[in-house]
């Protein structure tokens, strides 16, 4: 019996070892409907939550004030799946680095992209990542700036209903991704990289 529980408890360590080691990565790319749909789809990808971060209010709202905060997505994965390098290869595929007003037809300060890096290794992956796009893309600014990551907030309560949209909505979602000109404008920018 006492070998059972043993066995029992060791395996709880394990499994709930590598569940609460979890990686996260905190990613803007406009709206976040779209960047959760994105990341969702990506193997090794376990979670993604919409919500705010970057800015200094507490408890940003959508229909409220959020001033200073990006819309971004918080992803949690499986590092043995997928890499932080691979997060970031799928992440600029499904941006434009060049526009400093928005994403797509979304503008504003909280639809700008951004990687936020949470440790210096982050930090180095995510450097080398962007240099990678400068160097391809020699003739354009890339905007999209690394920055160190800050208290992200979920959203929350009667907004709620953000989370998950493209898979509880998928008319009006996909409506909207259309007429916004994010998949014309990523194919125009990346051809056949992008995922869409």
């Amino acid at each position: 019996m006492k070998q059972k529980l043993a066995v029992i408890f060791i395996t709880s360590l394990i499994v709930g070892s590598s569940s609460v080691m979890a990686d996260k990565a905190i990613l803007a790319g406009g709206c976040f409907w779209c960047m959760e749909s994105d990341f969702e789809k990506l193997p090794g990808v376990t979670d993604v939550v919409s919500g705010f971060t970057g800015g200094a209010l507490k408890n940003p709202t959508y229909n409220g004030d959020h001033t200073g905060h990006y819309e971004a997505v918080e992803i949690t994965y499986d590092a043995d799946k997928v890499s932080y390098q691979a997060l970031l290869d799928h992440y600029w595929v499904n941006i434009d680095p060049f526009d400093a007003r928005g994403q797509f037809c979304d503008k504003g300060p909280s639809y700008l992209s951004a990687i936020f890096v949470a440790n210096e290794k982050e930090r180095e992956i995510a450097e080398q990542s962007k240099k990678a796009v400068v160097e391809e893309f020699s003739d354009q600014k890339v905007v999209t700036p690394i920055l160190p990551v800050s208290t992200f907030y979920p959203i929350a309560g009667k907004e709620s209903y953000h989370q998950d949209y493209y898979k509880n909505n998928p008319v009006r979602y996909k409506y909207y991704r259309w007429n916004c000109g994010r998949d014309q404008r990523l194919k125009e920018i990346w051809g056949d990289r992008a995922t869409h």
